[in-house]
């Protein structure tokens, strides 16, 4: 079982089951062909036995008359079989049919059809797996799959197959390898050790749970895979005394709990239920049921009905490319079953309530806005005039300018630089702490209300969230979070990133305060640090709060429609908050000052969609995700001619080897296996995002913005943001092999045309290729750090910290005559940098890349920062005019009014 769990199977387990079916079928052929032998075919089935034995099909029954044919030496049928496996796995075609058992013989259950992608098949139901963990022996398990398939009825509107195991690492097994299961079902009584050999696994329970042999409680394996996949439906039954257990707070994690099996058929309407329960969409299935009813339109949307579409001579093609439904689903009302988003008491309401259930938030916003609206509404319900928010100076403009309209006074702290890549990382623990201390030594602790970090960054470097926020309520015990986690909403699915979110800190900081040794640790850590620790013990230690003081305050951003199935702009605001009831009224004015009050229907749908979606296939799709990045990974690393211009930066490059404090290197490195990524996750202060893909291509002679273009123009390849000499390729829940074939064939040709240049190009060809790679990859600008605002910007600032009014002077810039323009290059701007007066920035710079303000109203601006913006070789850079230079606050009309 080693091979099966190691790093090269396990975070590709989704995507090489296919495969291993493959090689299996390669042999069956060899063999009916004659080219190849028995013993080849057993081998490969051997090598995937294993991993069959978590899945319903083909399952026990199949594998078994596979094994029996075989045994035959009727290597034809054997082929036969094979094949139809392989097939049904690779489409998946076997969950297509309704009322067939998965477990049947191949060549009487199924047809050779692949699944429908686009049209609803008639008859169709939803099909899914249900994991029972049973104590008794392999004997009796075929005859248990038979009674709950006897239970199914054709009112059912899913059917399900069970897949039995008979321990508890056999069931995390099955929990971590099979996506189809969505519900579990644990009886009492079974074995903790697996018949199979299982280090990695075992070394990780066994650090969670203690060694133990014997048999295992229901409810910790219930637990066990909770944290796994939350979403799961879990189910216990004994044969003890089932109404204790049933009443145990241990149990909350359990939907139901049954005596023994007295009530089969209410389990399997229990199990059913539970799915209905996350199937349902109240937005999304009120919307098609408004859609078919008759309806008069007096309201202002002329477009709800598609009668001025369809009727026109001239606009009928759009009609014609979107079709009816989405003009019938259109409407500016919210009376008549549907329901407003900004005070929402209905199927909006119910849709975000089943939202915050799925993302482990207490209540979740839909958002129509996209995440920048999302962020700004946060900012503006909880910061004051004044208040002090220690924020990334790389974060999303929009955190920026909520700042400005809310008065908050920032105080940048900076992220790590990469110099190389013209990019930054992510900002160490240590420098938000000095701030936190640096506001405390002064005295004005009180001022401070906001922590506001992206997680995880464009480039996938994702916070040890859990200890930054215990160890700032250490300092501050009601510091407010805001997590924007616009490109990581789908990490709740995983968990290899789930941790790592704010919500899932969140959830476990929540259940730390609740027991008591949360007190007994923090108590024996401030005995050891004394009465009154130094600033220095206070920074190397790791901070406990204090339980009895922490108002746990956590708000998280997510672009649903960034990485889930949501239209563009969908986003959600999740909230977990002790203290929300205070700031209700003043978040619901947030809502009303930058929600809009026609939102997009179709918009609001996917977002109820996109949850459903995520609930029932979210983990499938997610470790898909991952395992494509891998693939992705490898294929570049390992292929001649691509590795010899390109390479995708692994996490030793990303991230310094002081933040990776677990040792590891990086998803590749030899030797990796799935214990070193839970390793890392859970010990390093910084954790690379896999499906995050910085592909270098300086030493190609492309720059990010070149090469992004190339891409796009040419090839019909779209990535993601750019720097210097990279792109930022994103895998996600929507790629599949074929893309992966496609971009690994568009780097083999670009290669090939490097390499022809090259040879045609002759020694100057030569020198001038070295020449643009050199610039690209070495003569690369140093990114200059925040230096500090002005004075007249500081009036209530302290000595220690950067904190300053940005909005005074963003505002003082619309009163054109209290600026003025001064050309970049000029003389005048290195004679005051020399001798004054000070260069006051008076708005927001942004050049893209590297896509952060390196310039921000009221800031003074140094020669690192003029030597940055005189370097810049980018096309798009917001905020500044080069015919006229760089627009500043005027010397004299500094400490105006605006």
């Amino acid at each position: 079982m080693a091979s099966t769990y190691n790093m090269d199977r396990f975070l590709v387990m989704h995507a090489a089951r296919a495969d291993q079916w493959r090689e299996v079928l390669t042999a069956a052929e060899g063999w009916a062909a004659g080219t190849g032998d028995r013993a080849a075919v057993e081998k490969e089935l051997a090598d995937i036995a294993l991993v069959e034995e978590f899945h319903a099909y083909p399952g026990l029954r199949l594998m078994a008359k596979l094994k029996e044919r075989i045994g035959s030496a009727d290597a034809k049928a054997v082929s036969s079989m094979v094949r139809r496996i392989a097939d049904a796995v690779l489409t998946n075609s076997y969950a297509q049919q309704s009322d067939a058992d998965p477990s049947a013989d191949a060549d009487d259950g199924f047809p050779d059809v692949l699944p429908s992608v686009v049209s609803h098949r008639a008859g169709h139901r939803p099909y899914f797996e249900v994991l029972l963990v049973t104590p008794q022996p392999p004997s009796r398990w075929p005859a248990m799959a038979a009674e709950f398939r006897k239970l199914r009825r054709s009112e059912d509107e899913f059917i399900y197959e069970p897949v039995i195991v008979g321990s508890f690492e056999d069931a995390l097994c099955a929990t971590l390898v099979n996506p189809q299961i969505l519900a579990v079902i644990v009886a009492e009584g079974f074995a903790v050790r697996s018949i199979h050999d299982a280090p990695i696994l075992r070394s990780i329970l066994d650090k969670a749970l203690g060694k133990h042999e014997g048999s295992a409680s229901a409810l910790k394996l219930a637990a066990a895979i909770k944290r796994i996949r939350p979403e799961l439906d879990l189910y216990v039954t004994t044969d003890r005394d089932v109404e204790t257990l049933a009443a145990s707070s241990d149990s909350a994690c359990v939907r139901r709990s049954f005596y023994a099996v007295e009530e089969v058929l209410e389990m399997h309407l229990a199990i059913l239920e539970g799915i209905q329960a996350r199937y349902e969409t109240p937005f999304f299935d009120n919307l098609k049921r408004y859609a078919e009813r008759p309806i008069g339109t007096f309201h202002a949307l002329p477009i709800a009905r598609g009668k001025s579409v369809f009727r026109s001579g001239w606009i009928r093609d759009m009609g014609e490319f979107y079709g009816i439904n989405l003009f019938l689903a259109e409407s500016s009302a919210t009376t008549g079953g549907l329901d407003s988003l900004l005070e929402p008491t209905g199927n909006i309401k119910k849709a975000q309530d089943m939202a915050a259930r799925a993302f482990g938030a207490d209540r979740v916003f839909f958002v129509t806005n996209g995440t920048s609206t999302s962020n700004k509404m946060v900012v503006q319900a909880l910061v004051a005039p004044g208040d002090i928010v220690i924020v990334d100076r790389n974060c999303h403009k929009s955190h920026h300018y909520g700042l400005v309209l809310t008065g908050g006074q920032p105080l940048y702290v900076e992220a790590f630089p990469l110099a190389q890549y013209s990019m930054y990382g992510a900002v160490p623990l240590q420098a938000i702490k000095t701030a936190l201390l640096d506001l405390r030594d002064e005295g004005r602790l009180d001022k401070v209300r906001m922590l506001d970090l992206t997680n995880c960054t464009f480039d996938g470097h994702m916070y040890n969230t859990r200890r930054v926020m215990e160890e700032c309520l250490a300092i501050k015990p009601d510091l407010i979070f805001l997590w924007d986690e616009a490109w990581s909403g789908f990490a709740r699915w995983s968990p290899f990133l789930r941790a790592r979110t704010g919500m899932g800190a969140a959830a476990d900081i929540e259940a730390w305060l609740a027991d008591p040794a949360s007190v007994e640790a923090y108590e024996k850590q401030q005995k050891a640090l004394g009465a009154k620790p130094t600033r220095e013990q206070l920074l190397k230690t790791r901070l406990i709060p204090d339980p009895r003081k922490v108002r746990l305050r956590v708000y998280q951003t997510n672009s649903t429609h960034k990485s889930m199935s949501a239209i563009r702009q969908g986003s959600m605001v999740l909230v977990k908050d002790v203290d929300y009831p205070k700031v209700e009224s003043q978040f619901h004015e947030a809502v009303f000052t930058h929600a809009s009050t026609s939102p997009n229907q179709q918009l609001i749908a996917s977002l109820d969609v996109a949850r459903r979606q995520m609930e029932l296939e979210g983990y499938g799709l997610v470790m898909n995700a991952i395992s494509i990045a891998l693939r992705i990974r490898t294929a570049v690393k390992n292929h001649p001619l691509i590795s010899k211009y390109f390479r995708i930066l692994g996490a030793d490059e990303l991230i310094p080897e002081a933040y990776r404090q677990s040792g590891f290197k990086d998803y590749l490195a030899p030797g990796t296996n799935w214990g070193d990524v839970v390793k890392a996750r859970d010990e390093d202060e910084f954790y690379l995002d896999p499906t995050r893909m910085t592909l270098v291509c300086g030493d190609a002679g492309f720059d990010g913005t070149q090469f992004k273009g190339l891409l796009a123009n040419r090839f019909n390849i779209q990535v993601n943001k750019t720097s210097r000499n990279s792109v930022l390729l994103q895998s996600n829940i929507n790629n599949t092999r074929s893309d992966v074939a496609h971009l690994l064939r568009v780097l083999a040709e670009i290669c090939q045309e490097i390499e022809e240049g090259l040879r045609s190009g002759g020694e100057g060809g030569r020198k001038a290729f070295a020449s643009r790679t050199k610039s690209l990859m070495h003569d690369v600008p140093d990114l200059p750090n925040f230096s500090r605002f002005h004075d007249a910007f500081r009036k209530d600032a302290g000595k220690k910290t950067q904190e300053g009014d940005m909005r005074t002077a963003f505002f003082m810039a619309y009163n054109e005559a209290q600026c003025e323009y001064v050309p970049l290059n000029g003389a005048e701007i290195d004679k005051r940098l020399a001798s004054g007066p000070e260069l006051i920035s008076a708005n927001f710079v942004i050049p893209y890349p590297p896509g952060f303000p390196i310039m921000v109203p009221g800031q003074v601006l140094t020669a690192e920062t003029i030597g940055f913006m005189r370097k810049l070789d980018v096309k798009e850079i917001h905020g500044y005019e080069a015919a006229r230079g760089l627009k500043l606050i005027r010397p004299d009309a500094v400490g105006k009014k605006p």
